[in-house]
């Protein structure tokens, strides 16, 4: 069984500002009875799937360079971008355009003013909360699509009242050298996110 169904995606700008961004979805439903259905976006110009759809989640980003990066590894990934606020910078800020280069276009970002918000918009089933402190590695889970890898701010990382959150699955970690405080939000966001590609062939690259 497979359908196209419209998916209207809204932007929220801190300004109050809203753009809508109408995508297509290709729906493939692997068997029935409760199975998992994986829903795709779908390139209706070129007719080409795209990667599957993981949920990057930022909580209350600071760093300007690291959110405009983070665009562009949405838009060369396909995956979403949430954006918890407050933020400490505006999305017209001159460093997130500059770091996301002409990606921004391409880019699914979405800005919820909470993270009741969020959760309210993305009913997601499972949240992975990213953290120095967590005892398991980002290797060690089997990612599927509509997971959303979640991170804290930059530098104190995701607040105990999140880590919390009943909404989170499991919380993991970037292996690094003992010693060390964190990797740079960008970084992390890369490292999790291409693994959890990896484990689906890449489905939809080049």
């Amino acid at each position: 069984m497979s359908a196209l169904i419209g998916a209207l995606i809204q932007t929220r700008r801190p300004s109050g500002v809203s753009q809508l961004h109408r995508r297509t979805w290709q729906v493939d439903a692997r068997g029935c009875c409760g199975q998992h259905i994986i829903a795709r976006p779908f390139d209706g110009v070129k007719g080409h799937r795209l990667a599957p759809v993981f949920r990057i989640m930022f909580f209350a980003p600071c760093i300007p360079p690291n959110t405009g990066n983070a665009i562009r590894i949405a838009a060369n990934t396909g995956c979403e971008l949430h954006l918890i606020e407050p933020l400490g910078f505006t999305m017209t800020d001159a460093q997130v355009k500059r770091a996301g280069l002409d990606y921004h276009d391409m880019a699914n970002v979405t800005v919820h003013p909470d993270l009741e918000t969020a959760w309210d918009a993305l009913a997601p089933e499972r949240v992975f909360a990213f953290t120095a402190h967590a005892s398991r590695f980002h290797t060690d889970v089997e990612y599927r699509p509509g997971d959303v890898l979640l991170f804290g701010p930059e530098p104190t990382g995701l607040p105990d009242e999140v880590l919390a959150d009943s909404h989170v699955t499991e919380q993991l970690r970037i292996p690094m050298l003992p010693g060390r405080r964190s990797m740079n939000l960008a970084n992390a966001t890369s490292v999790a996110l291409y693994e959890a590609w990896r484990q689906h062939d890449f489905d939809g690259a080049v």
